[in-house]
């Protein structure tokens, strides 16, 4: 992997968590150095990667178009945005133990994108090393794109018919 784009969301609460085992795992050698990160709320400052608080809606589609590999919280704007572009994904949900949310929603999103295939899931942090090397070989599967306009026209036409 060559580019890697982390992303935290926009959730109030830091994710320092996650910021901090990409630092050690880009001071071990187990990732390349090539990592952007959009930090949102953390307070943990990042030592081997360039980052930013927060991006604007084109620049975190742009980060996203351009990654090899997106390492994300269990946002459902992310893994479907990651979706619908088809991109590899790692997906790290927060937890409300950690004091990264307030309550454990993200686990059931990370769930069904693990079901569906969209991505590999980190349930424990000492998997995401082993998570990096195993999405070189995902494809993520292909599934249909959500509109939202044709659900509702469909719907409409057959229940006034």
């Amino acid at each position: 992997m060559t580019k890697i784009f982390v992303t935290v969301g926009t959730h109030p609460q830091q994710f320092d968590r996650l910021l901090r085992e990409i630092d050690i795992l880009i001071e071990t050698e187990k990732i390349e150095k090539d990592v952007f990160c959009q930090t949102g709320y953390s307070t943990y400052e990042p030592k081997n990667y360039k980052h930013t608080k927060f991006l604007s809606l084109d620049e975190f589609r742009k980060n996203i178009e351009k990654a090899e590999l997106v390492i994300t919280h269990a946002g459902e704007g992310n893994i479907g945005l990651c979706k619908n572009l088809r991109k590899k994904m790692i997906v790290v949900p927060r937890k409300k133990e950690f004091k990264e949310h307030t309550n454990n929603h993200q686990l059931e999103l990370a769930e069904v994108a693990e079901q569906m295939g969209l991505g590999l899931v980190v349930w424990a942090l000492p998997e995401l090393e082993e998570k990096i090397k195993e999405i070189k070989n995902f494809n993520p599967s292909n599934v249909k794109k959500g509109n939202i306009v044709e659900i509702l026209e469909k719907f409409v036409k057959e229940e006034f018919k």
